[in-house]
């Protein structure tokens, strides 16, 4: 009986040993994984900067990367950089809200609960988002003229398919048996709605708003390039004109950056308010 504890005991510890190397050994390549991606930047940007400095490429058309931190810089401290941001976003949440307003009740109605509506709209709105949106600038312009509100009109635009779509599958997904365990537990009729089905599809609205949101920024800064005087779109289309290479790529830069933060944001949002998904996929 001892001889048996012993190696019981023997073989626990075995498996151990192998668990900390196992685990030691995705640290060492999670590590090396960073350090690689770290050392693959900083070389990508040292033959950055050497390649327009030793004339392998001309400077009019690249310039290196110490001469954008440094126009960067200026345009910060300007403060001309921060008037031009203020002013895309406030364009880009404009349209993003109207298109969050309209769009998630409208793919609420087209998600199967109101089968006489989804089938009037259905067939319309799908016409309605399959057009390019490039091509509808003339329109918008024509109609709303080349301020802010038809700026505004092309975000709404671009934003509203994504919210809607994403809405309508979300309320489609949500599970049948989901559905029957709260009608059998006597939630019927709007407080179904409300307290199982919304619910259940959030996940997918807010990958809906995430995309939106993405490309309400990006979107914009075409826009800003027709018709407009200031916006972070219009100094990318004045520097180009002004052949201002450090400055466009600055705030080429500056848009990305923006872009990048934007989409981080409504994901830690999401994690936050939708904690209980990553709960339930455990179970």
């Amino acid at each position: 009986m001892e001889a048996l504890f012993k190696k019981a005991s023997s073989g626990n510890v075995g498996e151990n040993t192998v668990r900390q190397q196992r685990a030691a050994g995705n640290v060492i390549k999670q590590l090396a994984g960073i350090v690689f991606d770290r050392v693959a930047i900083i070389i990508f940007l040292a033959l950055w900067e050497l390649a327009p400095r030793a004339g392998w490429v001309p400077q009019t058309f690249i310039s290196p990367p110490s001469l954008i931190l440094e126009t960067l810089v200026d345009l910060i401290l300007s403060g001309v950089l921060f008037v031009h941001i203020k002013t895309s976003l406030l364009r880009s949440v404009f349209g993003f809200i109207l298109a969050v307003m309209i769009g998630i009740p409208l793919g609420l109605f087209l998600g199967g609960w109101f089968p006489l509506f989804e089938r009037v709209m259905n067939p319309v709105l799908r016409l309605l988002s399959a057009i390019n949106p490039f091509s509808l600038f003339p329109v918008f312009i024509l109609i709303f003229g080349i301020g802010e509100v038809s700026k505004v009109a092309m975000i709404f635009w671009v934003c509203l398919w994504p919210v809607v779509i994403n809405t309508t599958t979300g309320i489609q997904s949500v599970d049948g048996l989901l559905i029957k365990s709260a009608r059998s537990m006597g939630v019927v009729g709007s407080n179904l709605f409300i307290k199982v089905i919304f619910p259940a599809s959030l996940p997918n609205i807010f990958h809906g708003l995430r995309t939106a949101c993405s490309v309400a920024f990006f979107m914009l800064i075409a826009a800003e390039m027709v018709g407009a005087s200031s916006g972070l779109g219009w100094l990318v289309f004045n520097a180009q004109n002004n052949y201002q290479i450090p400055k466009l790529f600055a705030t080429t830069f500056t848009i990305a950056a923006l872009g990048l933060s934007l989409n981080g944001l409504f994901g830690l949002l999401e994690r936050r308010l939708l904690n209980w998904k990553e709960t339930t996929a455990d179970y």
